[in-house]
């Protein structure tokens, strides 16, 4: 009989995520801007180069997932490529954020594809194992879920640090100077990478062999298209993520070009604070106080209602009051309360379809399931990069490669095409994703209790 999980192991395996998506953020919400805005990268090439990472991305990451589940040390089948993959991407993601002075023109373009594409390929190493070996190490039912829940919460705990610290950090190491700061901020966030991983690798033991046959990567896609609840998920995901992200690459270059001035970069970072505050507590506390209330799907659409609202807040404040930071903070509360919401209902719901899958394929597939969750989550941000990348060369904001600090506000043409794709666009694709979700999704609690019951059978 299997132990129940100690408190050191949920910290541990916590600490993993909380290192896992700092560097995920890192990558999906600066990128674009370090390459952009400070090297001076074309924004359509570097839009292609993320949304081409991502199609790359769609034979990788299910490849990967075969590979683990064939997989077989001493150390278990998910923990050698969890600790190989974090090394060799902490490494990437350190160079990928420390472009070589020299490089200009295309071999600067050249470099950001390498990069961004080896980096891709390397978080998927390790990002499939980690999230696929929790049936390893944890029992079914309350426990697994649990687990899932605190991992996932911890991520966003990643993710919000990261839209926290960045900017501050980088003018407090670069002294004035973004592109060194970038390089040395990028360093840090690889190191602590390493060593949180190291903890839960360690911390962490494999208790059983969680010995699935390992399908083909026809047979993957197969399972998954034979899957309607999961496809249905995967969507959804590819749509709330991708509405975020599109957010989150145009913010930085909103508070520069159109709220502007000397004091652009502490708005900048007060905004991120309060909202990285904001998504913290909504997965640790909003969540659970409205799960008591509610039903999880019901949790679903008033997390929808709250985003799509704050988008729209956002939309009428930028066209008629932009004089005053904590104005913006209103509609910040309801977008981040919301996604970090969304981001703990969402792999739930991925979850659930495993069993759904299990009945209906007469086969489990957790690996199949969420390489699918590590894929979506990277093709939206690269289709929200070239969403991002388009508003910026149509609208002629970026290239300021000075280092003078002080930003002038830009044309009104330009600004106004900027907070049109900044808040139409995402409430566009969240309306989208809520009409799919409610028109196709059925695992209600009540279903799932009747399939639970008929696998036991």
């Amino acid at each position: 009989m299997k132990m129940k999980l100690s408190l050191k192991e949920k910290i541990s395996y916590g600490l993993g995520a909380v290192g896992k998506d700092m560097v995920y953020m890192l990558s999906a919400s600066y990128i674009l801007y370090y390459y952009q805005d400070i090297l001076g990268v074309s924004a359509i090439a570097m839009g292609v180069i993320l949304m081409a990472a991502r199609v790359f991305d769609a034979f990788n990451d299910p490849i990967m997932g075969v590979v683990v589940a064939k997989t077989k040390t001493r150390f278990g089948k998910f923990r050698p490529w969890l600790m190989i993959g974090t090394i060799l991407n902490a490494v990437i993601l350190y160079f990928m954020f420390a472009a070589p002075p020299a490089l200009n023109g295309s071999g600067l373009v050249a470099y950001a594809a390498v990069a961004y594409i080896l980096w891709g390929v390397t978080y998927t190493m390790m990002d499939i194992p980690f999230w696929s070996m929790i049936p390893a190490f944890t029992e079914g039912g309350k426990e697994r879920e649990g687990l899932s829940t605190l991992a996932r919460s911890c991520a966003g705990v990643g993710s919000a640090l990261i839209t926290i610290v960045t900017m501050a950090s980088v003018a407090w190491l670069g002294q004035g100077n973004e592109r060194a700061g970038f390089q040395l901020f990028a360093l840090i966030i690889a190191v602590l990478f390493v060593v949180f991983t190291t903890i839960a690798c360690i911390t962490i033991k494999e208790k059983s062999t969680v010995d699935v046959d390992s399908p083909s990567v026809g047979q993957m896609f197969k399972a998954l298209l034979q899957n309607d609840q999961a496809m249905t998920v995967v969507l959804t995901i590819v749509l709330v993520n991708c509405s975020v992200y599109i957010t989150s690459n145009l913010v930085i270059y909103f508070f520069k070009y159109d709220f502007g001035g000397e004091s652009w970069r502490s708005a900048y970072t007060l905004f991120n604070t309060f909202g990285g505050a904001i998504q913290i507590l909504s997965m640790m506390l909003f969540f659970p106080l409205l799960r008591k209330l509610l039903s999880a799907i019901q949790v679903f659409y008033v997390s929808f209602a709250m985003a799509i609202l704050g988008y729209v807040v956002l939309l009428i404040l930028a066209f008629t009051n932009m004089s005053s930071i904590f104005l913006l903070l209103v509609p910040g509360f309801f977008i981040f309360a919301a996604n970090g919401m969304l981001t703990v209902l969402t792999t739930v719901f991925l979850a659930n379809t495993v069993d759904y899958g299990e009945l209906k394929n007469k086969r489990r597939d957790e690996s199949v399931i969420f390489s699918m969750q590590t894929f979506v989550v990277k093709l939206a941000s690269g289709v929200a990069a070239l969403i991002a990348s388009i508003c910026l060369a149509v609208c002629n904001l970026s290239n300021d490669t000075t280092d003078t600090g002080v930003v002038g506000i830009a044309a009104d043409s330009s600004v106004v095409g900027l907070r049109l794709t900044m808040t139409v666009v995402p409430i566009a694709g969240l309306l989208i994703a809520v009409f799919l979700f409610h028109k196709k999704y059925i695992l209600t609690e009540k279903k799932l209790a009747e399939i639970a019951e008929q696998i036991k059978k």
